[in-house]
């Protein structure tokens, strides 16, 4: 069972509950609360769970309130140096490198959704079916799953059945043991990532040209739909620098555990944190059907209904 007195750095551990993790519970409970809020008004009405951009929206609220539930308890974990058996640490880690993953990847298709509706309005109602939305989902957790089956692949034959049942504290970088497996999720991740912003340029270049050729209210639609895709860009710009963090995380470790954790509090802040309450952002508030729905529910019915 792992030394709960000492911590790399010489520092000894002293149990306590610091301003740091009691805003992060904060944050947490309101972004979840937002989600959960989003997600009751995305059931509410018929038109928005037969819609391509409105359940691509649903599965970024569910994926990201996934992933805070799960992130937030290796943070209590690491701020506690609580430690757990490597089995129930797969459990948890299994969720996160999943849905870290999820977010973008939709982020990416809800661009590509907005590219169709825009620039190819007269096959919109072909591609973007309720058939080929739910097709679109299967292929984004499928491709959300592969630096997960990868990182826990090479674990699973460099460790002995024993070692599943010791104590450890839990983080992904428990299952990477070797420098290579760091560097091969790395390229993974880089890859991914890289596909996902030459699809984004793609969009955002062709939708500038429609919306330079539009006119009236084609054009304003246009603009709109280009500034969606601008704030996607800026989540995903967010999401990636998210994936270089453990790589400046790591050495500080060594050096001083006090230092590690006030870095990687900052970082969960920006870079964790930040880009899923931009979701409901983009959605949720700047679509006028949607918050007209959502005014609705909140005001339990006060407000005039007049959504689609």
């Amino acid at each position: 069972m792992a030394d709960n007195n000492s911590l790399p750095g010489g520092e000894s551990l002293q149990v306590q509950l610091p301003d740091q993790i009691v805003t992060v519970q904060i944050l947490v409970i309101i972004f979840l609360c937002i989600n959960l809020l989003l997600i009751v008004t995305f059931f509410t009405k018929e038109s928005f769970y037969t819609t391509t951009r409105y359940i691509l929206f649903a599965v970024t609220l569910l994926s990201d309130s996934f992933l805070l539930l799960m992130s937030n308890i290796l943070v209590i974990f690491t701020q506690f140096y609580i430690t757990i058996q490597v089995w129930v640490c797969i459990i948890i880690c299994v969720v996160v490198l999943v849905y870290v993953t999820v977010t973008p990847v939709t982020l990416t298709a809800m661009t590509l959704e907005r590219y169709v509706a825009i620039c190819m309005p007269l096959r919109h109602g072909e591609l973007c079916s309720r058939r080929s939305t739910i097709h679109c989902i299967l292929i984004i957790h499928g491709l959300s799953s592969v630096p997960c089956i990868v990182i826990l692949s090479t674990f699973f034959v460099s460790t002995s059945l024993s070692f599943y049942k010791q104590y450890q504290l839990c983080s992904v970088e428990l299952f990477l043991l070797y420098i290579w497996q760091q560097h091969l999720r790395s390229a993974i991740y880089q890859f991914q990532f890289l596909i996902m912003c030459i699809i984004l340029v793609f969009c955002y270049v062709k939708i500038m040209k429609v919306a330079k050729a539009a006119s009236g209210e084609d054009k304003k639609s246009t603009k709109k739909g280009l500034r969606t895709v601008v704030l996607h860009g800026f989540q995903l710009l967010l999401c990636l620098i998210q994936l270089w963090c453990p790589f400046i995380e790591a050495p500080l470790l060594q050096i001083s555990f006090s230092l590690f954790n006030n870095v990687r509090y900052g970082n969960y802040i920006m870079f964790f944190l930040a880009p899923r309450c931009l979701s409901p952002l983009i959605y949720g508030l700047r679509d006028d059907f949607f918050f007209k729905a959502l005014k609705y529910y909140v005001s339990f019915g006060l407000c005039k209904r007049n959504i689609i």
